[in-house]
C-alpha cells in the first residue's frame, strides 16, 4: 500500500472513486506478499501491482466492474492451466485479491491513516473481506497500538505514538471489534499483514468471517557503523530495500552527509555509545539490522559487546578477515560474552558471492540479511528443489 498511497490519497481528496485490489492471502510460490496493492483510478489508470504481471489484466477488469457496481469482491487466482491465455499464476502460486471501491464515503479515515504512516506512527487497517452477511463485507476498523506497547514505542517520530486512540470504524458488532482489535495489535507489533478468520460475530472458534489486517509499522532500521566506502554502498542498498539507514562513526572528518547521500542520518559519536542510547530510548526493535564495517577493535569490540547483549535485533554482521574475526571473538570472550551471544554474530559479514568492490560487497551483505529474514539457504535456485518463496 505504501507505494501507491500518495496517488490514492490525491484521488480521494479530489472526491474521486478508486478501485483498490489488495492481496490478502498467498499460497505456495506467490509473487507478491499480502498487502500488495493495485489501483484502478477514476480515469481507468492502473497503478501498482498484485502479482508482478501474472493476473494484473484480470484484476484491472474486475476493478472496472467494481467502480461501476460498488460491490466488493474477494477473488482467488491460481495456477494457470495449459492454455497460454488462461488467467492464472504461471509461477504456480495462488493469491486471494480483495477488490473494493474506495472513496470519501467508504473510507473516511484514509487521510488520518495516511498521516499516521507519513509520520511513522504505527497503524493497522482491518477490513472484512468475507462474511455470510454481504452487508458486512468491506467494513473496516482502524487500529492503533495500546499505550506502552512494543509497537507504540517503536514509532520513528517519538511523539503521540503511545497515545490511545479509540479504534475507529466498526465491523458490525462489539464482539467482532474487540477480537479483531486485540489480534490486529499483535500483528502490528510484529509488522505483519495477515488474514484472520472468526465466526460470523467474531467468535474465536468459528469460521465465516475473514478479516484482512494491513499493518503499517514504522520503517525498519539499518545501523551502519564505520564511515568508509563500503558503508556508502551498504547505505545505498539498505535504502533501496526499504530500511531507514543511519551511519555512525566517531570520526567527524569522515562522517558527513555529503559522503552518504542515501543515508537518512549521519551521526558523529562513538558507536557503542550511540547504540546504547538508541536502545535505551526504545528505538531498536527485532527488525533492526546492524552492519559493523569499521574492522578496528577499538570501535567494533565495545560496539559488539552492546549489540550482542541486546535481546532483539534481526541481524548483526561485522566486516573483517578471518584473522580479524578470530581476534575479535577472543576479545569478546575476554569481555565476558557467552557462546550463545557470539553465535548471533555474522562474521565475516555477507554471503560468499566472490564480491570484490564495495558495491558487490553490499549486495553480499544484503543477500545475507534477506536470507536470514526469510529462511533462505543462499544457494543457487537452479541447484535446489522445492518452493522458491519461504
Amino acid at each position: 500500500m505504501r507505494d501507491v498511497l500518495d496517488r490514492l490519497l490525491t484521488w480521494w481528496q479530489a472526491g474521486e472513486s478508486v478501485a483498490v485490489g489488495t492481496v490478502v492471502a498467498t499460497f505456495d510460490s506467490a509473487p507478491r506478499p499480502p498487502g500488495a496493492v493495485m489501483l484502478v483510478g477514476p480515469g481507468l489508470e492502473a497503478v501498482g501491482s498484485v502479482s508482478g504481471g501474472c493476473v494484473e489484466g484480470a484484476v484491472y477488469q474486475l476493478g472496472e466492474e467494481i467502480l461501476a457496481s460498488g460491490e466488493p469482491v474477494l477473488q482467488r487466482y491460481g495456477v494457470s492451466d495449459e492454455s497460454a491465455f488462461a488467467v492464472g499464476l504461471t509461477c504456480g502460486g495462488i493469491i486471494d485479491v480483495f477488490v473494493e471501491k474506495v472513496d470519501r464515503a467508504s473510507f473516511p479515515e484514509l487521510e488520518e491513516v495516511a498521516a499516521d504512516i507519513a509520520a511513522g506512527r504505527p497503524v493497522a487497517v482491518a477490513t472484512v473481506v468475507s462474511h455470510p452477511d454481504p452487508a458486512r463485507v468491506g467494513r473496516r476498523l482502524i487500529v492503533r497500538p495500546a499505550p506502552g506497547s512494543a509497537a507504540a514505542s517503536a514509532s520513528a517520530s517519538g511523539t503521540a505514538a503511545g497515545t490511545e486512540v479509540l479504534a475507529s470504524g466498526g465491523l458490525g458488532s462489539d464482539r467482532a471489534d474487540d477480537a479483531v482489535v486485540d489480534d490486529a495489535r499483535g500483528l502490528l507489533a510484529n509488522g505483519r499483514s495477515e488474514t484472520l478468520e472468526y465466526g460470523p460475530d467474531g467468535q474465536r472458534r468459528g469460521e465465516g468471517m475473514r478479516v484482512f489486517v494491513s499493518s503499517f509499522a514504522p520503517v525498519p532500521r539499518m545501523l551502519v557503523f564505520g564511515a568508509i566506502d563500503f558503508a556508502a554502498a551498504v547505505a545505498r542498498l539498505g535504502s533501496f530495500l526499504g530500511y531507514r539507514v543511519s551511519v555512525c562513526d566517531a570520526r567527524a572528518v569522515f562522517a558527513t552527509a555529503s559522503r552518504f547521500p542515501f543515508a537518512d542520518e549521519v551521526i558523529v559519536d562513538w558507536p557503542h555509545r550511540y547504540l546504547s542510547a538508541e536502545a535505551d530510548a526504545g528505538r531498536i526493535d527485532d527488525r533492526t539490522v546492524i552492519c559493523v564495517l569499521t574492522h578496528d577493535p577499538k570501535f567494533d569490540v565495545p560496539l559488539l559487546e552492546v549489540a550482542l547483549r541486546l535481546p532483539q535485533l534481526a541481524y548483526i554482521g561485522a566486516m573483517g578477515s578471518r584473522r580479524t574475526h578470530d581476534d575479535r571473538l577472543k576479545r569478546l570472550r575476554e569481555a565476558g560474552l557467552a557462546e550463545a551471544e557470539l553465535a548471533r554474530l555474522a562474521s565475516p559479514i555477507g554471503l560468499d558471492l566472490g564480491a570484490r568492490t564495495p558495491e558487490e560487497t553490499a549486495v553480499s551483505i544484503a543477500a545475507e540479511i534477506i536470507a536470514q529474514r526469510w529462511g533462505g539457504a543462499g544457494q543457487r535456485l537452479s541447484a535446489a528443489a522445492g518452493p522458491i518463496h519461504h
